[in-house]
C-alpha cells in the first residue's frame, strides 16, 4: 500500500497523517476545514483535497478520525463520500471511537463494493498520536488485518486483532469504562489529600509506586494539582463515548453504575461550562462542591 488517503485532521488525525508521510507514503488529506489541510500539506508534503471522495480516489487505503457516527456517515457514505471515490480491493479503516453498530454498517456498505472494512479506535490520546505510540484495538478479518497490520505500527505501538468487525469499537467501550473509573478515583483521592493538608505530590511518589498506580496517575496528576485542564480529552468526548458505552451495555444487559455515575460528573463539568477541559478535571468539579 503506498498510495493512502487521511480523512480528518483533528488533534489525533492530524499527527497520524503525518506519521505515515513522515513514512514515504503518498498522502492524500481531507478535512471539513480546508485550511487545516492546506497547512498539513504545507508541513508534510502531501496532497490535499476538496472532499473524501477525492481525497479517496486512487488510494489504496482510506483511514479516518473525525467525530462521531454521523460524521464518520457524511464523509464515508455521503453524497461525496470516500467510498464512492474507492476501488475494489482497497481497505477501509475507520479509528473514530464510534458505536458497534456503525461498524456492522459500514462493513456491509464496503463488501457490497468488493472493499475490506476495519474498525479500528485509538487510545493513547493527542501525546500517543503525536509520539507514534497509539494503542489501536482492531475489529476484522484476519486477512485484512495482515494486510495493514505493519502500516498502521507508523503511528501505534500495539496493534491488536480483536476479532471480528465491531470488536474494536466494543474494546474501546471498555478501555473508556476503565478510564472513567481510574480518574474519578484519582480525583477523588487527590482532592481527600488537599483537604487533609498533605503534600499531594509527595503522596503520588509513595503510592504510584504501589497497586494505586496507573497511567493516569504518572501523567496527569501534575495538571492536576496545579488546576490545568488543557492537556488531553476532552469532557465533551468522553461523554459522547461514555453515551455508546451505556447504550451498548443496555442492549448486553451489563451493568456499569460506576460508569454512569461519572458520566453524570462529567456533565456537571459541561454545567460549568467545561465541555472542552481533559477529563481529569473531574477534580475541579470536586472542589467547586460546597458541602452543607
Amino acid at each position: 500500500m503506498s498510495t493512502v488517503a487521511f480523512i480528518g485532521l483533528g488533534v489525533m488525525g492530524y499527527p497520524m497523517a503525518g506519521h505515515l508521510a513522515r513514512a514515504g507514503l503518498d498522502v492524500r488529506v481531507y478535512n471539513r476545514t480546508p485550511a487545516k489541510a492546506k497547512a498539513w500539506s504545507e508541513e508534510y508534503g502531501g496532497s490535499h483535497h476538496a472532499t473524501p471522495r477525492e481525497a479517496a480516489s486512487g488510494a489504496d487505503l482510506v483511514l479516518v478520525c473525525v467525530g462521531n457516527d454521523d460524521d464518520v456517515r457524511q464523509v464515508i457514505r455521503g453524497e461525496d463520500g470516500a467510498l464512492h471515490g474507492m476501488a475494489p480491493g482497497s481497505l477501509l479503516v475507520d479509528h473514530t471511537t464510534a458505536s458497534a453498530d456503525l461498524a456492522e454498517e459500514l462493513d456491509a456498505a464496503c463488501r457490497e463494493q468488493g472493499i475490506g472494512f476495519i474498525d479500528a479506535p485509538v487510545s493513547g490520546g493527542q501525546q500517543g498520536a503525536e509520539n507514534g505510540a497509539l494503542t489501536i484495538m482492531c475489529g476484522a478479518d484476519e486477512a485484512d488485518f495482515t494486510r495493514v497490520e505493519s502500516l498502521l505500527g507508523h503511528f501505534g505501538r500495539a496493534v491488536t486483532l480483536m476479532g471480528p468487525v465491531g470488536s474494536g469499537q466494543l474494546t474501546k467501550m471498555v478501555n473508556q469504562i476503565c478510564i472513567a473509573g481510574l480518574v474519578q478515583g484519582l480525583a477523588e483521592g487527590l482532592h481527600f489529600a488537599e483537604q487533609a493538608g498533605l503534600d499531594r505530590q509527595r503522596v503520588v511518589d509513595v503510592i504510584a509506586k504501589g497497586a494505586a498506580g496507573s497511567w493516569q496517575m504518572e501523567n496527569r496528576h501534575a495538571t492536576m494539582i496545579a488546576d490545568e485542564y488543557e492537556h488531553g480529552f476532552a469532557v465533551d468526548w468522553m461523554r459522547k463515548d461514555l453515551g455508546i458505552c451505556l447504550e451498548q451495555a443496555r442492549r448486553l444487559q451489563a451493568r456499569l453504575p460506576v460508569t454512569a455515575l461519572v458520566d453524570q460528573f462529567y456533565a456537571d463539568l459541561q454545567v460549568l461550562g467545561g465541555g472542552r477541559w481533559d477529563t481529569s478535571s473531574l477534580l475541579r468539579r470536586l472542589r467547586s462542591m460546597k458541602l452543607d
